[in-house]
Order: structure tokens, then sequence, then C-alpha cells
């Protein structure tokens, strides 16, 4: 039986660790050629190597690498069928302690370099029978987290980007659909520096339903990448996906 992604080509940014590696994993079980690209390029090379894919170079904040690593994407395969937007990072900072700087490294990160993935592969998307870009947001776009303003300002932007460049898709006629995905807490080498486990191994997350409290695996997010990345979601567009065990619906008081 084919996989659900078979024959597509994909590329994931911050592919090298966390729920990017995820997400590289699962396509690629799935059939996908995958494209692993990072700012850390052996990571990436070592994840490739495992799952069968490419590994390229990629600062996802500089347009030129951008524009390098898509030009390569298309000679090497003639286009590209999936996008992730995966690469970011999370500076825990109010709006009284954040710097200017450390504000917009966040922007640069998250919002400029899903921008950029964005307007550049679109050419390498259109006309390939139903192409998929799949933007990382966060449960943090979802509701207030007073400590790490930058980080909600940026997913929270993406959220909105995505939802723009679905019905620019659409309009055009493109045969892209865009969406987003809304993590909540997952047990990945960044959530685990930032709780404070630094150095420690990464938990194991079991299996089953999980109680309120838990952290998630980055497979819960990786299935739901490969969902949209899939033509089952053909009518799934230019909506976020929260994926946070019910997080974003309990009432908080």
């Amino acid at each position: 039986m084919a996989g659900r992604v078979e024959g597509k080509i994909a590329l994931v940014t911050g592919g090298a660790m966390g729920l990017g590696k995820a997400d590289c994993e699962m396509l690629a079980a799935e059939g996908a050629r995958v494209i692993v690209t990072d700012r850390e390029c052996e990571q990436a090379h070592k994840v490739a190597e495992r799952i069968g894919g490419d590994a390229m170079a990629l600062d996802v904040k500089s347009e030129e690498q951008w524009q390098e690593v898509l030009k390569a994407v298309e000679e090497r395969h003639g286009g590209l069928d999936i996008l992730v937007n995966n690469a970011g990072n999370v500076i825990f900072e109010s709006v009284e302690d954040s710097s200017l700087k450390n504000f917009k490294l966040h922007m640069a990160i998250h919002v400029e370099g899903t921008f950029l993935g964005c307007k550049y592969a679109i050419p390498l998307m259109k006309n390939r029978g139903g192409a998929s870009i799949v933007n990382m947001a966060s449960t943090a776009a979802l509701m207030g987290y007073g400590n790490i303003v930058a980080y909600t300002a940026a997913k929270g932007a993406i959220r909105a980007m995505t939802r723009s460049i679905a019905m620019h898709c659409q309009d055009e006629g493109y045969g892209i659909r865009c969406n987003a995905i809304a993590p909540g807490g997952i047990e990945t080498p960044m959530v685990r520096d930032i709780s404070g486990r630094g150095g420690e191994e990464l938990m194991e997350i079991p299996d089953g339903p999980l109680p309120a409290d838990a952290l998630g695996a980055p497979k819960d997010v990786a299935a739901a990448v490969l969902y949209l990345a899939s033509d089952e979601s053909r009518f799934v567009n230019g909506i976020v996906i929260p994926v946070d065990n019910g997080l974003d619906a309990r009432p908080h008081h």
C-alpha cells in the first residue's frame, strides 16, 4: 500500500531536531522525498541520511539562502509539493523585559522566515495537482502568556498570515492549500531546556490518552503535519489546528 504522501517532494525548516525532525521522519515514512533544512547542517545531514532524504543549510532569516535552497530544489526535483515552516525560537521575556533586539529576532525567524519560505516556494508549488504549506503557529497565538511577548506576537502573525496566503493561492487557482498548526507543550529539546532540564534525557511520552497537564510527543504534531500535507485534507484550507490536548478549550480561572 502506498504511503499517504507517496512521491511528493517536501521541505522542512528546522528539521535537525525536535518537531522538525519528527515531521521529516513521518513524511519520509509515508513516502515523501524530504529535504531537511537547518542552520545545524551536520545534524540535518544525519537526519537526512537516516530517512533517505536530502539536507541543506538554511538560515530562514536569509532571503538569499531561501532563494538558493529553492533554486536547488527546483533543479533537483522539478518542483515542491509540501513546505513545512517549522523553524523557531523562544526567549522568555515580558513586554517590559524584552529588548527590541530580541523582539526583532523572533520576528525575523518566525514571521520573516515563514513569509520568505512561502513567497519563494509558491512558484515551485503551483499546478502540482495539490500542494500544501504547513506553518507552525502555537497555542501562544490563541491564548495570553505574559512572559513570552515576542513569541506570542510572532506566532499570532503567522496565524494571520496563513489565512491570507491560503486565500491568495485559492483566488489565483494555484492548487496550494495553506494551514497552520498550534502545538501546546511538546517534549522537545527546546521545551526541555527552557523548563530547567537542560542536559537531561528527553522524557518518554507514553502512548494512549494523556492527562490534562501532560506534555505531548513530537509525533503528535508530526501526525497533524502529515494530515495537512496529504491529499486527505484537500478540503481543509486557511485554518489553525490546535494540537494541545484540549489546552485552548479548557476554561482558565
